[in-house]
């Protein structure tokens, strides 16, 4: 008998700039409780982070595994970069130091990585941009992911990125219409160029789009970056 036989059970967590959230998932990928919630602490450095993800898994129904959606590039579950959390969290381990901390097993990706999981339906060029605290993206061919695409930090206008331009601080800062025009810019800007079969738009200020969106465009929950979780499990790449 296989490990992966005798796994019932994945808590699945979202680590945000805003918040820690998570729940646990059942083998077929639904939800068995609410999803619990807290505010990521500031300063947001790994030790920190860490004490906080170990304060969400203890209000938890039993799991036998761990899946981590962070927000920066995590490389086979090492963090590479945090540009939207504090501190040194350059080569952190954080999957090896969710281990010890909790004791289960457990796999790290990027975080739009993982929404995309929750999102897409697996056939053609899928692409997600995520728009919260900063803006995620990533891409999926037939299913299979290239992990940690950075798009946020490429260049879209007055030479500012797309996470500058697109992020939370600058939404409340321009206000929601003009916020709206510049996500509309960046998706007719994007799809000429990736020309994917469906763009999902999540991330917690993805409720609050209100142009017309393209035929291939698709608004999806922001649940979906905690229900992506149990395909880290799925694919060789974590």
């Amino acid at each position: 008998m296989r490990l992966s036989d005798l796994v019932q059970n994945t808590l699945s967590l979202d680590v945000g700039g805003s918040g820690i959230k998570g729940m646990v998932l059942n083998p077929a990928g639904e939800p068995l409780n609410e999803k619990v919630r807290i505010k990521t602490p500031r300063p947001a450095s790994p030790s920190a982070v860490l004490e906080t993800i170990a304060q969400v898994a203890a209000q938890q129904p039993e799991f036998d595994r761990i899946s981590i959606g962070f927000p920066g590039v995590v490389e086979f579950g090492v963090v590479k970069t945090a540009p939207n959390l504090d501190g040194d969290w350059a080569g952190v381990p954080l999957a090896a130091e969710v281990v010890k901390l909790i004791g289960k097993p457990c796999r790290a990706a990027n975080d739009a990585d993982v929404q995309g999981y929750g999102a897409i339906e697996g056939h053609g060029v899928e692409m997600v941009l995520t728009l919260g605290t900063g803006m995620g993206s990533a891409v999926f061919t037939n299913g299979h992911l290239t992990p940690n695409l950075e798009l946020g930090h490429h260049p879209f206008s007055r030479k500012k990125t797309y996470e500058e331009m697109l992020c939370q601080a600058a939404r409340k800062r321009i206000g929601k219409k003009k916020w709206n025009q510049r996500v509309e810019r960046a998706v007719n800007l994007i799809l000429p160029i990736w020309n994917p079969r469906r763009l999902y738009l999540g991330g917690g200020n993805a409720e609050k789009l209100t142009f017309e969106l393209p035929e291939e465009v698709r608004i999806v929950s922001n649940d979906a970056g905690i229900l992506g979780g149990i395909r880290l499990w799925e694919d060789e790449l974590h």
